[in-house]
């Protein structure tokens, strides 16, 4: 990869996901967890390593009730041991920024770009963010600051416990008048449903109150039915949860390492996380990787590292065409781009677009006849297993 296509590792963007299995039976490995689409199926997670470029380094499954934060150490002990890399540094959202993780990046000699829930984040944390003073007004809708900060994390030790060790990283906080708006848009339908739920509790219950149930107080439900209780106190909309959280709407903070960075460049670096996001949907979607119908865990290890395997050679096929068309269009037009039987030892091949001219002109290989032999097909695939 180094050496044909120019990979850095310098800069690797890393995330977690998880694909469903279609039962009800756990076991080892298919485990039931915090789902990315809130089914109630059992789980796998998965690590993804990725470039700047956007090709996947490494991966790892880990049973479905592993915690985001808990797959980054061993990803990055593989990456460190398998490929002899030097320093790294590392950018993911803030599902595992955590004190351990950081200790970690930091013990390797390593760099950090960590999002920092700002709701999440301690009273000290949300007045800076809150505080106007310090910020430049990049746009009418963009501002910026950021400030060197020492703080004390707590580190897991050999004995079990915890220890405080003082780190000294970079803040960045930036305000996007569209982040805003979005974060206004992404809370309305929960808005909604627990304005309805407070109205007809008996519509709902622990489970189709998903999403709403933290905007509503006096919200008791039955162990057993997992119903809405209403008998002692009646459900009330918490207006003030609500207040709370539109505070830090359009806010958004970074942690990092690299305090001799550039704001702007750190956050840019950042938002380079939606090519690993990208990496997720063309797995699910147009690789065809959930839902899983196996069971042997070395039956489920092998399909996912087909997909792998189908991810970097198809985020290579993007690269070489100059990354004009999109990997579900390459996808869709190599799919239709297959050969027929005719007659004997000839096969008709009646699709063709610019895509498949593309790879004619810029790859060599002949995707522009409409018949070929069998032994013209097997010279195709012998070229380009030279190549």
């Amino acid at each position: 990869m180094k050496a044909k296509f120019g990979r850095s590792t310098e800069l690797v963007y890393y995330d977690v996901t998880n694909y469903y299995f279609e039962i009800d039976r756990q076991d080892e490995m298919r485990k039931k967890g915090v789902s990315k689409e809130h089914r109630p199926d059992p789980i796998v997670q998965m690590g993804l390593l990725i470039d700047t470029k956007g090709i996947p380094i490494l991966y790892d499954l880990f049973p479905g009730n592993t915690n985001d934060c808990e797959t980054l150490l061993p990803i990055l002990d593989r990456v460190k041991k398998d490929y002899e890399v030097g320093r790294i540094i590392v950018v993911a959202d803030k599902g595992v920024n955590t004190a351990d993780n950081i200790a970690f990046n930091l013990a390797k000699g390593d760099g950090y770009i960590y999002a920092q829930s700002v709701r999440g984040g301690n009273k000290e944390l949300k007045d800076y963010v809150l505080d106007g003073s310090g910020y430049r007004q990049v746009s009418d809708d963009y501002k910026i600051k950021s400030r060197l900060y020492p703080r004390e994390i707590a580190v897991s030790n050999a004995k079990g416990g915890r220890s405080k060790v003082r780190i000294d990283e970079k803040q960045v906080v930036f305000y996007s008048a569209d982040y805003d708006r979005k974060a206004k848009a992404d809370r309305e339908p929960a808005l909604l449903k627990a304005r309805d739920l407070v109205k007809n509790p008996s519509r709902y219950n622990k489970a189709t109150s998903y999403g709403a149930a933290k905007y509503v107080k006096n919200l008791v439900f039955d162990p057993k039915t997992g119903e809405i209780m209403t008998a002692k106190q009646k459900p009330v909309f918490d207006e003030d949860k609500l207040r709370e959280e539109e505070k830090f709407d359009g806010y958004y903070a970074i942690v990092t390492s690299e305090w001799k960075k550039k704001d702007e460049e750190i956050i840019e670096i950042y938002r380079g996380l939606w090519r690993i996001e990208e990496a997720f949907k063309v797995t699910k979607s147009d690789l065809e990787a959930r839902p899983v119908y196996l069971s042997r865990n070395d039956h489920i290890q092998a399909h996912f590292l087909v997909c792998f395997v189908a991810l970097v050679i198809v985020r290579l096929l993007a690269l070489r065409l100059g990354n004009k068309y999109t990997i579900p269009r390459i996808v869709e037009s190599l799919n239709k781009a297959s050969g027929s039987f005719l007659e004997e030892n000839w096969y008709v091949f009646d699709y063709a677009d610019e895509i498949t001219k593309a790879i004619t002109e810029i790859l060599g290989v002949d995707l522009s006849r409409k018949y070929l032999r069998v032994g013209d097909i097997k010279k195709i695939l012998g070229a380009t297993k030279k190549a």
